[in-house]
C-alpha cells in the first residue's frame, strides 16, 4: 500500500469514527438538532387542574426536544406540560381555558407542529 492510499484510509477511518460519535451524541439527547447541554426544565405544578388535553407534536427527536416542547408550554400560566417522546405526545394540564391554536401556534414557532388529539 502506498503512503497516498494509507493517508485515505485513515482520513476515511476518522470521519466514520466522528460520525458515530456525533450520532450516539444526538441520540443521547447531548448533541445535534437541539445543541445538546444538561439543561433542566422546571416542572410546573398546578394547584387545581381543571382538565388535560393531548397533543401530536412532530419534530421531536431526543430529551432536548423534549425539554424544549414542555418549557414552551411551561412558560404559559395556567399550563402545565408532560411530554412522552416514544409516542410524540405532549400533555397538557390546563388550570385556566386557553385555545388549542395559541397552544399548536406557540410549539409551531418554536420549530414543532402540534395538533389536538383529545381530551383526558
Amino acid at each position: 500500500m502506498n503512503p497516498s492510499d494509507l493517508i485515505i484510509v485513515l482520513i476515511i477511518v476518522v470521519l466514520v469514527a466522528l460520525g458515530i460519535r456525533s450520532t450516539v451524541k444526538h441520540f443521547s439527547g447531548k448533541g445535534g438538532c437541539c445543541g445538546g447541554g444538561d439543561y433542566k426544565v422546571k416542572k410546573k405544578r398546578l394547584s387545581n387542574v381543571k382538565y388535560k388535553k393531548i397533543f401530536s407534536v412532530e419534530g421531536m427527536h431526543c430529551e432536548n426536544c423534549r425539554k424544549r416542547v414542555e418549557e414552551v408550554i411551561n412558560d404559559m400560566p395556567g399550563l402545565a406540560g408532560s411530554v412522552d417522546l416514544k409516542k410524540n405526545q405532549l400533555t397538557v394540564s390546563y388550570e385556566e381555558e386557553v385555545e388549542d391554536e395559541v397552544i399548536t401556534a406557540r410549539l409551531d414557532r418554536a420549530g414543532y407542529p402540534a395538533a389536538y388529539v383529545q381530551t383526558v
